[in-house]
């Protein structure tokens, strides 16, 4: 084997100095992958990365939030699901709006844990980077049933900031089309009353507190800024369509 010179092995001594001083590149996800599940009922993944939404809100909290808190709410649904398999191959929505003819041993844990997977699930979807602004249809509904977007977003963030401990604040939406706001406590919502969710933000503390402590009016006048209005004009037409479910 033929030696090396002095020259060329004081260039590769160069170069793998200058490698292992160069900078790593760190590419971000595309989307964020869900928590594994051993049952039928899954968290959804993320479209987006979970740094996407800051300064708004924040990696870890989506982190914890969509990998921790939702991933539960889902694990003790699936631990009903063993016993109960009808829970698992009727639609979500169709469970929530009977929970009166559950059996009473599950009806508290299916309230808590299906509702809790139904909100998240309706959160994540419409969420996003660069969510622009309502327009069509969707901002002519606003207009029509809620009085603009500034009347829209303040009754949003009235309704949501006075909901009292945890709960979340709703639009709904008609096959019709027509809009209105309500807040509900805990997990609950309103598929529950055999409506239909447009679009939702979660007031839970879980939600916001690690940016924005005890300051909820903060957090829900900055997460506008996190809809995603296109996917908001998906559901809305799907829910003209009769095809929204959860």
């Amino acid at each position: 084997m033929p030696m090396l010179s002095r020259r060329r092995l004081v260039l590769a001594a160069s170069s793998l100095v200058a490698m292992a001083a160069a900078p790593k590149v760190v590419f971000a996800q595309a989307t964020t992958p869900a928590p594994a599940s051993t049952g039928p009922f899954t968290v959804p993944p993320l479209s987006y990365p979970v740094i996407a939404l800051e300064p708004h809100i924040d990696a870890k909290t989506m982190e914890l939030h969509h990998g921790k808190h939702h991933a539960a709410y889902v694990t003790a649904v699936n631990v009903v699901a063993k016993t109960h398999p009808q829970i698992a191959t009727t639609p979500i929505e169709t469970v929530l709006s009977n929970l009166s003819s559950l059996d009473e041993t599950i009806r508290a844990t299916i309230r808590n844990n299906l509702g809790g997977h139904a909100n998240h699930s309706m959160f994540w979807q419409i969420m996003g980077p660069n969510g622009g602004k309502p327009e069509g249809e969707v901002l002519a509904a606003i207009e029509r049933d809620l009085g603009g977007m500034e009347k829209f977003q303040n009754d949003f963030n009235t309704a949501g900031t006075r909901q009292f401990g945890s709960g979340w604040v709703f639009v709904t939406v008609t096959k019709e089309g027509k809009l209105a706001i309500e807040a509900r406590p805990n997990q609950d919502t309103p598929l529950m009353d055999g409506k239909r969710v447009l679009m939702g933000n979660d007031v839970w503390e879980h939600a916001y507190y690690l940016n924005y402590q005890n300051r909820r009016a903060d957090y829900l006048k900055a997460w506008w800024n996190a809809v995603n209005w296109k996917r908001v004009s998906e559901r809305f037409a799907a829910a003209k369509a009769g095809t929204l479910g959860i």
